[in-house]
């Protein structure tokens, strides 16, 4: 499946828009990484901790992004964006959408 941030892919035309696919997850806070973070944060620096759970995040909802463009017969996914936000304190939902496509058949 092509995932790109913009509107067209080079090279192929759009022949069918399928509409609007999305993923998301909710994400908490663990104690144990809290802690660390804090830690961490005194000293000054990345904050790994987050990093890697913002990065699982994001690729868990591009996964279920694209299980759903697949469920739909999409060849790619054009205008593909992330948003994040707090649901609760603690708690944040990572998001990602697009649309999904299919291409004409090549000539």
């Amino acid at each position: 499946m092509i995932v790109v941030t913009t509107s067209e892919v080079h090279g192929r035309r759009i022949d069918k828009v399928l509409g609007l696919v999305r993923g998301n997850t909710i994400r908490g806070r663990h104690v144990g990484h809290d802690f660390r973070a804090i830690l961490r944060n005194m000293a000054g620096g990345e904050i790994k901790e987050y990093t890697k759970m913002m990065a699982e995040a994001r690729e868990q909802a591009i996964d279920r992004m694209v299980d759903e463009a697949h469920a739909l017969g999409a060849d790619a996914i054009v205008s593909m964006r992330f948003q994040t936000c707090e649901v609760m304190k603690g708690a944040a939902e990572m998001m990602c959408y697009g649309t999904a496509v299919t291409f004409h058949p090549a000539e």
